[in-house]
């Protein structure tokens, strides 16, 4: 599956933003897909998960600020941001995992900065 993420860019701290991820299949039977980003020098880290059945899974410096979703008729997965501070800068990356096989998306930078 290819995946095409969209809405990183330069928000406030405070502020808000929504990611989405699209994808070139259908997305409801994928087994998980998430959310991960990125600093310079650091490993990439996943921050969300949703599960085909849609559970979720946070990473605890995003829970309860970020949530991910999905909307499986548009082949779309989306993560809100809230409460963003300096720290969430990073390069966000969508990921498909399915039977093994996994797709990640080319990445959408965030920065947060007054």
């Amino acid at each position: 599956v290819q995946l095409q993420a969209s809405g990183g860019g330069l928000v406030q701290p405070g502020g808000s933003l929504r990611l989405s991820c699209v994808a070139s299949e259908r997305i409801a039977d994928i087994h998980i897909m998430g959310w991960y980003r990125q600093v310079p020098g650091k490993e990439r880290k996943m921050i969300a998960i949703i599960s085909n059945m849609g559970s979720k899974n946070y990473e605890p410096s995003v829970e309860g600020r970020f949530s991910i979703s999905k909307d499986n008729a548009e082949n779309t997965l989306y993560l809100q941001m809230n409460s963003l501070s300096p720290e969430d800068t990073a390069v966000y990356y969508c990921q498909a995992w399915n039977s093994g096989l996994v797709s990640w998306g080319q990445g959408t930078q965030v920065t947060v900065s007054s």
